[in-house]
């Protein structure tokens, strides 16, 4: 018989952060480390082992070992009837107001954000937990300093929870004197707390999972969710979790990813920030591997293309739901000229992945629902999906998906876009706010990796030359770092902000950028500073 585990917290227990982090919650997420934190360490060193070769020159293929997945005749398990409508989809972190906000929003589904764009700071997380019940349990409630009452309204969007990916931890939790993973961290609290409501409710439990390489990680988390369920006396199959294929290694195993998750999943979504991000940081030694301004990369690059129909095909051929990456377009206030340009990039951008078979796509604003249900419904009628749309008529190999142009332009208001969007996201972050407007788009840590690892390849890489012929080298950035600081210095403290942070972020921002090795995630080393 295992023997009890010793669960320490090594962070403050706020008002309310003791009915989230009970010694019933906290024993089963001991039991689910002690069960699998060996297999996510094996898992993250098979990552590095990957990339080592990858640095040399090897190329990701589809695997000939899972050839009799590929070409087998199997299919997902049915969906229940609050994840077969996901026209709309919108994103946010795990702050009150917001959640109230988007549940309100009149989209079909709403992911609550314990990742990317949120600041995991330990407020944050247990905050945004006992927010997360609250708003389960149809309590919650928001009232601004001006008085403003925010409340759910009768009919809400579907929720779904996003948990941090495998590779990062919760520092302030050990079991046994180890850090616990962030995911399963996030995820037991989530689950324990409100699975039998939400089941109550027909509407959950609900997860999307962020970040994975291969259809190893999906099997960890389809064998966490086992555990869970059988720990709860829950029917394995309740729980529902839709894939984010945001890496480039996840794209050559999207059917092997169904399949392990066949049992729980709900299909998969187009994570196009963080797959770009995965493009660069996994090419970033390969010379001939450069990518243009992150303008220039939109849905219709080749490689892009590839990806998107080819995720449509894996997941309508399961009978999975198929839906489709975020709008970063934001509307825009005081200016009607720019905001109907935006609002039709955003109308152009739903009605492509409409036309190419996706079930849904997410937008990251209330204000954006209605155009992006809009045209959803131009394509798909009355039907809330369309699985039948087969696409038999995409044939793609893996030369396709590594078909990484544009190469040009690279410009130099591109690279100090990416100077001035880093620094700006990094300072919001270090406040703990992870999901900020910047230049009329909603900015995340996906946009700010896609920065960071563009500045850090052109400068490498032969092929880093601007359009005017310069070479873009270190003392160019430093120079233009400096520069974009006293910007975004400028901008925050019109609006009204403490600009402290930013200080940091551009010191940060210029050794991420510039330094060796390449660091793989910009975040782990800032959850480190993190209070």
């Amino acid at each position: 018989m295992p023997r009890p585990s010793v669960i320490e917290i090594y962070a403050p227990l706020h008002s309310g952060f003791e009915t989230i982090l009970t010694s019933e919650a906290l024993a089963l997420i001991a039991k689910l480390h002690q069960a699998f934190e060996g297999r996510r360490q094996v898992l993250l060193k098979a990552r590095t082992e990957r990339q080592v070769r990858i640095d040399a020159g090897e190329l990701p293929d589809f695997l000939p070992a899972t050839l009799v997945i590929r070409e087998g005749e199997w299919r997902i398990s049915p969906l229940p009837p609050a994840l077969r409508c996901r026209r709309t989809e919108i994103t946010g972190p795990v702050e009150r107001k917001m959640i109230i906000n988007a549940l309100n929003s009149g989209a079909d589904s709403y992911m609550a954000d314990f990742e990317d764009s949120n600041a995991p700071n330990w407020f944050n997380q247990i905050q945004g937990q006992i927010n997360l019940r609250d708003a389960i349990h149809g309590t919650i409630s928001y009232t601004s300093e001006a008085g403003k009452e925010y409340r759910l309204r009768d009919k809400v969007a579907t929720l779904q929870i996003r948990p941090r990916g495998w590779h990062l931890d919760e520092k302030h939790v050990l079991v046994d004197g180890q850090r616990v993973s962030g995911g399963i961290f996030d995820f037991a609290l989530a689950f324990f707390h409100n699975a039998k409501e939400q089941i109550a409710r027909g509407a959950g439990p609900f997860y999307y999972l962020p970040k994975m390489e291969s259809h190893l990680e999906a099997r960890l988390w389809n064998d966490i969710f086992c555990m869970a369920q059988d720990e709860l006396g829950i029917p394995r199959g309740t729980i529902k979790a839709t894939v984010l294929i945001e890496t480039i290694l996840a794209a050559f195993e999207m059917e092997e990813i169904l399949y392990e998750l066949r049992e729980h999943s709900a299909g998969l979504n187009a994570g196009r920030w963080d797959y770009i991000f995965s493009c660069i940081k996994k090419f970033k030694e390969n010379k001939d591997f450069c990518l243009a301004n992150r303008s220039a990369i939109t849905m219709t690059a080749p490689f892009m293309r590839a990806y998107a129909l080819s995720l449509v095909k894996a997941c309508h051929k399961r009978d999975a739901p198929a839906i489709g990456g975020m709008a970063a377009l934001i509307p825009i206030k005081n200016d009607p000229e720019a905001n109907e340009k935006a609002l039709a990039g955003v109308r152009a951008d739903k009605a492509r992945d409409a036309v190419d078979g996706f079930d849904g796509g997410w937008v990251a604003h209330p204000g954006l629902v209605p155009i992006a249900h809009e045209e959803f419904v131009k394509v798909l009628g009355d039907a809330p999906n369309q699985w039948g749309k087969q696409r038999d008529d995409v044939q793609f190999c893996a030369a396709d998906l590594l078909n990484f142009v544009p190469e040009q332009p690279i410009t130099e208001a591109g690279l100090r876009n990416n100077i001035n969007v880093g620094i700006h996201y990094l300072g919001s972050w270090l406040a703990g706010n992870g999901c900020v407007p910047i230049h009329n788009l909603m900015e995340d840590a996906a946009t700010a990796e896609i920065s960071r690892s563009q500045v850090w390849q052109w400068v490498r890489s032969p092929k880093g030359v601007l359009d005017d012929d310069r070479k873009v080298d270190a003392v160019l950035v430093r120079n233009l770092i400096q520069q974009e600081l006293e910007k975004v210095k400028a901008t925050v403290t019109a609006q009204g902000e403490n600009a402290t942070n930013y200080e940091q972020a551009a010191k940060i921002f210029e050794e991420m950028s510039l330094s060796d090795p390449y660091v793989e995630f910009l975040t782990l080393p800032l959850y480190e500073t993190m209070n």
